[in-house]
């Protein structure tokens, strides 16, 4: 049985906290369903959402950053 592990980043400001991960690095197919998951206090990582990082779509811009 394969597991998948994602690298991620847990940032905390103003009273938030986030998770990060580098979508050059990793895929994340439903966003939407793993903030949810993955942002739930006791059975997951426990964070008030998901932060993907990767490349953008425009020439003006380096990353891309969607908040979920």
């Amino acid at each position: 049985m394969k597991e998948n592990k994602v690298k991620f980043t847990k940032m905390h400001g103003a009273g938030n906290d986030y998770i990060y991960v580098n979508t050059l690095l990793y895929n994340i197919p439903d966003p939407v369903s793993t903030a949810i998951e993955w942002s739930k206090p006791h059975f997951g990582i426990g964070s008030d959402g998901l932060v993907l990082i990767g490349a953008s779509d425009t020439p003006d811009a380096d990353y891309s950053m969607h908040i979920f």
